[in-house]
């Protein structure tokens, strides 16, 4: 379990409770922020806040409101109260037959204990113990897995996050209402984790050993000295032989097994070579987990514990695993579940054939069997980046001005096109005809991995056309993805329908496959899609039915300075706008992408703008962004990137999928470089591979921002014939000039 998992499991928690409470009372509160979530006076300032909000607080919603009143009691102090305000929640859940949750479970005990201290003097970690062995025990697998999945969370995430929180609102002097309740569920994650963090591990270690067999050291020989490392776990309540569901990972992944034991399997967690005892060996990504995870599932097989059926599930590295072995289609292997699935040689270590910085800080941090402490510094990184940026090195050279070298780093810089090396990964072309078995994709419109996923699946639809592989996409990000559901995404209220737990969504398909259980029923077609803004999931049978038609829309060079128009019929041929990028000038090393999706203003770096004139009614954008770009360029090749975005009528930006950046000399193919004609007028066709799907509201114009990848983090390429990892600013004495003409065009899917 990633260090911030069980917190975002909390948050979930707190931020379901608090962001979509109507504020029915417009009360404001005073409150002078702490600089530091561990200040002696944090505590007082939260009970004074508290005690505060509890006397004007009201809710319509009867369950938000004890949840949110027993909160504001735990944090005024008034443990009764709390004790009392949860088992009134409690009852009323119980009386309409809701599911126990978990995490609710744990601040039930919390407050339990607490109002046990304080009443009778009792010790709290007496109290809690206590709570906990009458509680836990008594639930099922699955619900007692939502209690002990906090174990190993470090308190530092819960302070982080409660820090963050206080940087957020630092400037205000008062709070509205939903403000100050989610302050106060954000302290309580804090400091209740504080109190009772330390005990769950025993505790929870001790359920475990009632419920589950466990084996911690599984090795699984593949010859020639070379063993796998794995984990199993298995219910003890089932003694015929089950199912199992396999995570081969580079990562550690302990609890996910567990989780899968949770849900009536045989959980396994194998670990790719040089992970987990192997000594000094080196960790080599990519390259033998097809071999090795085909060896784990015929293993898992043979055992008498197992059904020989195995599924494969993960995020992305085991996403990547579960795709490497269904390439050697082994018979045992019944089906696979991925989450934001990597896709080497597609996107990582390069997207858009594109290096990425992150791409060598990720090999260096993961290639070793043994680094520790792992550096994991964000600030020392993106120091080396801006360092190397600074240099004008060729990017072969970022290892060793980082003073870390990268063997793997380099192996892949050696393959910048998709060839035999990354074909022989995962199935390439043809390959995916042969894979039978059902597919479960999920992926998120802002995740690092979106474009892998789509490109499996579009790939498995294209060699075998009755492919039984389901699409799953929303409004999430890589936290949401990996830790878990949440009401806020990038920092933003999601659309409530979003708020899914797709761990469970995953399971609930895996029994719908291996043990005959209904199909969920948002998964009812192949592609399943989030309406951002419509608060609603669409299904269709393809990617191109997502939209029953497009609006094209030209680049017209009129316009302002910075503000140019698009147009919906075809400007003069001849007219163009130039930019000019000079690749010497590193007086920008300090930059840095912005993150958030909805922004004020329209950060735009070495590119152009052009705005459409407003909508007229309300737009449905659904699918892939495509078009053509006309122009003429003074050098071979050049990094493009397009960006598209909705203005709202307030002013507003929404950003409406990530950039789309790729090497022009790849464009019409990954797997050969073809050079650009220099000084002559050209045509390039692009597909972009992040899907959209906002609806868009009267009044609202569509932006682009079109322009030259030249950033700190990314590889540059300068526009010269040779590698692009060799090229330095030694090629960039004469800046790179393109004309965009108005033969450019985009077409923008639309559902009417």
């Amino acid at each position: 379990m990633s260090n911030t998992r069980a917190a975002a499991i909390l948050f979930v928690f707190v931020w379901t409770l608090t962001l979509w409470a109507p504020a029915t009372v417009a009360q404001e509160f005073e409150f002078h922020t702490p600089a530091r979530a561990l200040e002696a006076n944090v505590a007082d300032a939260m009970r004074d806040l508290a005690a505060r909000v509890i006397p004007v607080y009201k809710e319509q919603d009867q369950d938000r409101y004890l949840a949110n009143l027993s909160a504001l009691q735990l944090v005024a102090r008034d443990y009764t109260a709390a004790d009392g305000t949860r088992r009134s929640l409690r009852d009323r859940q119980q009386s309409a037959s809701v599911r126990p949750d978990g995490r609710a479970l744990l601040i039930d005990l919390y407050a339990q204990a607490k109002a046990v201290e304080a009443r009778d003097k009792v010790p709290f970690v007496q109290g809690f113990t206590k709570a906990f062995r009458e509680t836990v025990p008594k639930l099922s697998d699955r619900d007692a897995y939502a209690v002990t999945a906090w174990i190993g969370t470090p308190l530092a995430s819960f302070a982080e996050a409660l820090e963050k929180e206080f940087d957020r609102i630092r400037d205000k002097a008062k709070l509205g209402q939903a403000e100050a309740i989610h302050l106060v569920w954000t302290y309580l994650a804090f400091d209740a984790y504080r109190n009772f963090g330390p005990l769950l591990e025993s505790l929870g270690s001790e359920d475990d050993r009632r419920r589950y067999v466990i084996d911690d050291d599984v090795l699984i020989p593949r010859g020639s000295g070379v063993a796998i490392h794995a984990r199993v776990v298995r219910p003890k309540s089932v003694s015929a032989p089950l199912p199992a569901l396999l995570e081969f990972t580079i990562f550690d992944s302990d609890n996910d097994a567990k989780a899968c034991a949770a849900h009536g399997y045989a959980g396994v967690v194998a670990y790719t070579r040089g992970r987990r005892g192997q000594g000094s060996d080196a960790v080599v990504p990519f390259e033998h987990d097809g071999e090795d995870a085909t060896a784990v599932i015929e293993w898992i097989s043979q055992q008498p514990w197992s059904d020989g059926r195995v599924g494969m599930y993960g995020g992305t590295y085991a996403g990547f695993a579960a795709w490497a072995a269904a390439k050697h289609s082994p018979p045992e292997l019944k089906a696979i579940a991925t989450l934001d699935a990597m896709a080497p040689g597609i996107d990582f270590p390069a997207e858009g054939r594109i290096f990425r910085n992150t791409a060598y800080r990720w090999a260096y941090i993961n290639t070793q069997a043994q680094r520790d402490p792992p550096d994991d510094d964000d600030a020392a990184w993106r120091e080396r980046n801006r360092a190397w940026y600074r240099s004008g090195k060729p990017y072969a050279d970022l290892d060793r001005l980082a003073k870390k070298p990268s063997e793997i780093f380099h192996r892949w810089l050696a393959h910048p096109s998709y060839d035999g090396y990354w074909q022989k990964m995962v199935p390439f072309q043809e390959q995916f005809a042969k894979i039978e078995i059902p597919v479960l994709a999920m992926a998120g419109r802002y995740g690092s991995r979106e474009v892998g996923t789509l490109y499996y699946f579009t790939q498995h639809h294209r060699y075998r056309k009755d492919a039984d592989h389901t699409l799953l996409i929303g409004a999430y990000d890589d936290s949401t993805l990996l830790d878990g559901p949440s009401a806020v995404m990038l920092g933003r209220a999601a659309d409530p329908v979003a708020h899914l737990d797709l761990r469970e969504l995953r399971f609930q398909w895996f029994d719908h496959v291996l043990k005959g259980a209904a199909k969920p029923a948002l998964l009812s077609d192949r592609v399943n899609y989030e309406v951002v803004g419509a608060n609603e999931w669409r299904h269709a049978p393809t990617l191109e039915a997502m939209s029953n038609g497009s609006l094209k829309l030209y680049l017209d060079a009129t316009g302002s300075a910075d503000r140019h128009r698009l147009v919906q019929t075809p400007p003069s041929a001849t007219e163009w706008l130039e930019q000019s990028i000079n690749f010497a000038d590193r007086a920008d090393a300090g930059w840095s992408p912005p993150r958030d999706p909805i922004s004020k203003n329209l950060v735009v770096r070495n590119g152009v703008v052009f705005v459409s004139e407003p909508l007229h009614q309300p737009t449905e954008v659904a699918g892939l962004l495509s078009g053509q770009l006309d122009f003429e360029l003074n050098k071979r090749d050049m990094d493009v990137y397009i960006t598209l975005y909705e203005q709202r009528a307030g002013g507003d930006y929404v950003r409406l999928a990530d950039p789309y950046e790729f090497r022009a000399s790849y464009a019409s193919s990954r797997v050969e470089r073809r050079m650009l004609r220099a000084g002559e007028r050209q045509q390039l066709s692009f597909k972009s591979e992040q899907l959209m799907s906002r609806r868009l509201d009267p009044g609202s114009r569509l932006v682009l921002v079109l322009g030259i990848d030249k950033r700190p983090d990314r590889e540059i390429n300068y526009g010269v014939a040779k590698a692009v990892s060799e090229q330095s600013v030694a090629d960039a004495k004469v800046p790179l000039k393109v004309q965009w003409f108005g033969g450019s065009y985009i077409e923008v899917p639309v559902r009417r």
